[in-house]
C-alpha cells in the first residue's frame, strides 16, 4: 500500500482572561483556544490554565472567568468546549461539574521537553 501524508497548517484563535484585584494583581485567568476540525463546521473550545490565586479562591473569581469562558465561546459560535484536569482534582472536578461540564474520558498526554 502506497501513502502520502501531508500536513496544512491550520490556526487557533486564543482568548487570555485575567482578573486582577484593587492593587492590579492578577489573582485569576484562564485561556480559551477556539479551533475547528474536520468533524464539525463549527468550532471548539479548549479551556486551559485556569488558575485562582489561594487568596482569592471561594471568592467567585473561578466563576466569574468560567462564566466569560463559555459567554465568549457562544459568540464565536463554538459547539462544545473541552477542559482537562487531572484524576486527583477532585475539588475542580466539582466545579467544572457546576458549570454543566460532563466527565467524558481520558487526557493522554506524552511531555516533549
Amino acid at each position: 500500500m502506497n501513502t502520502n501524508l501531508k500536513a496544512q497548517m491550520v490556526y487557533a484563535e486564543g482568548v487570555r482572561f485575567a482578573i486582577t484585584n484593587d492593587e492590579a494583581e492578577e489573582i485569576g485567568r484562564a485561556f480559551l483556544y477556539v479551533m475547528n476540525n474536520d468533524l464539525h463546521e463549527e468550532p471548539f473550545g479548549f479551556l486551559e490554565d485556569v488558575y485562582v490565586s489561594e487568596q482569592a479562591r471561594g471568592q467567585g473569581v473561578g466563576s466569574q472567568l468560567i462564566d466569560k469562558v463559555i459567554e465568549t465561546a457562544r459568540q464565536r459560535g463554538c459547539y462544545k468546549i473541552v477542559a482537562t484536569s487531572r484524576f486527583e482534582r477532585e475539588q475542580v472536578h466539582a466545579f467544572y461539574e457546576k458549570f454543566g461540564f460532563e466527565n467524558r474520558g481520558y487526557e493522554f498526554r506524552k511531555g516533549l521537553v
